[in-house]
């Protein structure tokens, strides 16, 4: 049974653990990713580009094709030429049979992705949600499945090291620290508003006191 001295030492609450540092390859690989998205915030026009179609042509096909309209395939078609267009009707087919065999095989449709899409499965679930609804959502299906495979690395074309190195992406770090740097400290107007409230307070006459002492 603890005695009286041993409850009247124990603190009236015990002090949250503070959370263990990262790592510095943790760190790193978070500060790459910012800086990534903070390149894709300053440049949209990547999200757009019509390159991206092969990184998962089934994908783009449930999610951005079908939407569009007999006049916007034929113009498409044009911006990317005979050959890519070629290229990604091959891939797309490619990508149904590999998707078809693998639902055979484990008969689980939901858990099934193209296989030009299995390297991105850490940051997409497109293969297990339903299908979009209308074309704004597809497009923006489309775009986050764009961006998280381009904040992980896996747009072999393109030049991540000009991004990686850069400070200038830095924002959202440079935010972090300016909001944890206001959050530890003290405000000094508030402590000089609170002294100069005390001064006026102690000037005014107590209730009660006439200055003349009472016995």
């Amino acid at each position: 049974m603890p005695s009286l001295n041993d409850t009247q030492q124990r603190p009236p609450y015990d002090k949250p653990a503070p959370r263990p540092p990262k790592s510095n390859e943790k760190t790193r690989d978070i500060r790459l990713h910012n800086r990534r998205r903070e390149f894709l915030l300053r440049n949209p026009d990547y999200l757009k580009s019509s390159e991206h179609e092969l990184a998962d042509p089934l994908l783009y096909d449930n999610l951005v094709r079908r939407f569009q309209t007999p006049a916007e395939r034929e113009l498409d078609g044009l911006t990317k030429g005979y050959s890519r267009v070629l290229e990604g009707s091959l891939l797309r087919g490619e990508a149904r049979l590999a998707d078809l065999a693998q639902s055979a095989t484990n008969g689980d449709r939901a858990a099934a992705t193209s296989y030009t899409a299995k390297d991105f499965a850490a940051f997409t679930t497109e293969a297990g949600l339903p299908k979009a609804e209308t074309k704004e959502e597809g497009i923006e299906r489309w775009h986050g499945f764009v961006a998280e495979r381009f904040v992980h690395g896996y747009d072999e074309d393109f030049d991540y090291e000009p991004v990686d190195n850069n400070e200038e992406y830095d924002v959202m770090e440079r935010r972090d620290a300016e909001d944890a740097w206001f959050d530890a400290e003290d405000p000094s107007w508030a402590s000089d508003a609170d002294n100069d409230f005390h001064a006026i307070d102690s000037d005014k006459p107590k209730q009660g006191q006439t200055g003349v002492q009472d016995f």
